[in-house]
């Protein structure tokens, strides 16, 4: 049995995430979706880890062989801990390739037995990051479509209150 992992930190997942973990999960048998604590990235998550598998758990329930799980460990161990033979990271533009051939090679030199694979961005998705999501949001732009619909809803509830008091 094949399976893949798709690591990232997911606060929020977007629309281009999800478009990644479904053109993955049709390349293996399984497809686990590994979501990183990350507290130090950009002064720490909007969203805690329970929030963002439970975010990913419901935009996925119709992918039956995805699973969602937390970790806070080094990457590679965690890909060895679940069995998974290849690391699949989508890629937007020039600086992810640079950053994630970077990485790809230093996994490779941690662990030869698990691949990495890129999967292109579709252009719809290109410049979509999570973090010009939460940008947006904060300021009381539109995300309708860049996320689903219940991380639009917990986005909003989120920043209301960032919001508040401006004029």
């Amino acid at each position: 049995m094949k399976r893949g992992m798709c690591p990232g930190t997911f606060d929020p997942v977007t629309s281009g995430h999800l478009d990644i973990i479904e053109r993955a999960a049709t390349l293996f048998d399984e497809l686990v979706v590994a979501v990183a604590l990350s507290p130090d990235k950009g002064g720490g998550p909007l969203f805690s880890i329970d929030e963002r598998c439970a975010f990913i758990e419901q935009a996925t329930e119709h992918l039956p062989h995805v699973s969602v799980r937390p970790f806070d460990t080094l990457l590679m161990d965690f890909a060895a801990e679940v069995g998974a033979t290849a690391i699949i990271k989508g890629l937007r533009a020039v600086t992810d390739f640079e950053r994630e051939f970077q990485m790809a090679q230093l996994n490779y030199r941690i662990s030869t037995e698990i691949e990495t694979m890129f999967i292109m961005a579709i252009p719809e998705y290109m410049y979509l990051s999570s973090s010009a999501v939460k940008e947006i949001a904060r300021h009381g732009g539109p995300i309708e479509g860049l996320v689903p619909l219940h991380v639009h809803d917990a986005l909003e509830e989120r920043l209301a209150g960032s919001r508040l008091g401006r004029t």
